[in-house]
């Protein structure tokens, strides 16, 4: 067999193909990779890795300049990872080169899902990767991922720490409602920290206990696990007082808010830092606490 032939083949129909169709030319070109992949991972074998470094000059020669030895690399990296024909057109190659580099599969396999899910871009693949999404989330969430364990709650992909943008990296000059604002400037940031479908319902919200008026920092409601979410924000280690607190105001919106279709609310403290001593301890399973990092 000429594989040389043939990959110049494929490679050519596929630059082709991309100006005249493309709607489809993601697909076609992740399609035509994994064939080229698959050609190249035998040719190795047949005259040894050298023998890609020489198709690649021939090929930047003939096809495109794009068509580098590192390019041929990442081709034949594809289909080793794939392994079976791809299907859909959601991961363009772009997105697989930048997948392909992190030599982890656990990450791999999460960040195939969340461009799915959240149909990302490559550039928006690309900042998620850099704010260490992945390592940010619970270990309970990497084992269910790994397990491709289903029973996923709402808290599961809540990231720890949570990134926050601010003009400020000091955090000793944040206070809560500084805190607040830099939040509420950029909602939806800091509801894609928490996970999805989170949506923002109301911040200061005004509540009545006893003859006292309270104020909830931000009360957001999740879509897919249909209950409502307390927020609370302290600039200071986690107490014990603030899971009281927050206990309080959860009671609450399960009496006077949520409805017998709804599950119980959830409550989380994003807080200075992490105190899993109280956490721990906390006989409500629904407040979790998360640290806060100023971006």
């Amino acid at each position: 067999m000429n594989y040389y032939e043939e990959i110049k083949n494929k490679l050519t129909e596929d630059e082709i193909y991309s100006k005249a169709k493309d709607y489809s030319k993601e697909r076609h070109r992740v399609e035509t990779y994994f064939e080229v992949g698959r050609m190249l991972s035998d040719a190795g074998k047949h005259y040894g890795e050298n023998i890609i470094g020489q198709y690649a000059s021939k090929l930047q020669k003939e096809v495109g300049k794009k068509f580098s030895k590192r390019y041929l690399y990442d081709i034949r990296k594809l289909y080793l990872f794939l392994k079976v024909p791809p299907v859909g057109a959601q991961l363009t190659f772009s997105h697989y080169r930048i997948l392909l580099s992190l030599n982890d599969n656990n990450k791999i396999n999460y960040y195939i899902k969340e461009i799915k899910e959240r149909n990302l871009s490559k550039r928006q693949l690309q900042n998620i990767i850099k704010s260490k999404e992945y390592e940010r989330l619970p270990e309970e969430t990497k084992e269910k991922l790994i397990s491709n364990n289903v029973n996923h709650e709402v808290t599961d992909y809540i990231k720890n720490p949570i990134v926050i943008k601010s003009d400020t990296k000091d955090k000793e000059q944040i206070n809560e409602k500084i805190l607040q604002r830099l939040i509420l400037e950029d909602i939806p940031s800091f509801l894609k920290e928490l996970g999805e479908s989170f949506t923002f319902v109301d911040n200061e919200y005004k509540i009545k206990i006893g003859d006292t008026f309270n104020y909830i920092d931000l009360l957001l409601y999740n879509i897919k696990y249909r209950c409502y979410v307390v927020v609370e924000l302290k600039v200071v280690p986690l107490k014990k007082e603030h899971i009281g607190q927050i206990e309080v105001y959860m009671n609450y919106i399960d009496k006077n808010l949520k409805t017998i279709y709804e599950n119980n609310t959830v409550g989380i403290i994003v807080c200075l830092k992490d105190n899993k001593y109280y956490i721990e301890y906390c006989s409500n399973k629904n407040i979790i606490s998360r640290e806060y990092n100023l971006v």
